[in-house]
């Protein structure tokens, strides 16, 4: 018998192995999480654009910015987004730490309700929510709660004359084409996306891992968090 003939599905399975050995040595190469990544870069953008907002917001996003305890941001809110009749969207949500004032790393969360009333016209909005208190930032680490009934909001104030001692858990702003839309979010349901978090940091971890442990990071999110700190300076 011809020894190459025997060699060669020898060489064939040795191959395979050799493949297989690769892809259990480096899982992430297999399933990089693509779309969260994309979700978190597109948070950065989206802030940015708020942060250089002069002629909607004025002044008094940026003059408050220090008091946020955590920064809720959807890049894409979309009428009909996530309930047929109803409004929606992904985003991400990051923590300040109270004795360093370092920002968390992301946590991913959706939020929709039928309740929304945001009339864009079927046109993408974006959405950044202050959050002001203790209490509303401990409402986020749960699995899901509705804007309004468990935390108080009300859309953001605008134009440098406008008064900071506003008193409600979150405060929102929409922008709409580049332009402030104004609407309360009150009603909107905020849930985890627990599967985007165990695709972006490799394994399952719950939203008090993330944005109060600390215990998991991805260095993709180092630009959103390093906006985030220049900002407050």
């Amino acid at each position: 018998m011809d020894k190459k003939i025997i060699k060669r599905p020898l060489l064939l399975c040795l191959g395979i192995m050799a493949i297989g050995m690769v892809v259990f040595a480096n899982p992430a190469t297999a399933t990089e999480p693509v779309e969260q990544q994309g979700l978190v870069d597109k948070a950065r953008v989206t802030f940015e654009n708020f942060m250089v907002d002069d002629q909607n917001f004025g002044e008094w996003f940026r003059k408050n910015l220090h008091e946020a305890k955590a920064l809720l941001i959807v890049p894409n809110l979309l009428k009909g987004g996530y309930i047929v009749g109803g409004s929606g969207g992904s985003g991400v949500l990051v923590v300040k730490d109270v004795k360093t004032g370092l920002w968390s790393q992301p946590a991913f969360y959706t939020m929709g309700s039928v309740t929304l009333g945001l009339q864009i016209g079927g046109e993408a909005a974006e959405v950044v929510m202050m959050v002001r208190t203790q209490k509303a930032v401990d409402k986020l680490l749960t699995s899901s709660f509705k804007l309004g009934g468990d935390a108080s909001i009300a859309a953001g104030p605008v134009g440098g004359g406008a008064k900071s001692n506003v008193m409600t858990d979150i405060i929102s702003y929409t922008r709409s084409k580049g332009a402030y839309a104004g609407v309360s979010l009150e009603g909107a349901v905020i849930a985890t996306r627990a599967k985007w978090n165990q695709a972006y940091y490799g394994k399952a971890v719950t939203p008090v891992e993330i944005l109060v442990e600390n215990s998991v990071s991805n260095p993709g999110s180092a630009e959103l968090r390093e906006a985030l700190g220049k900002a407050i300076k």
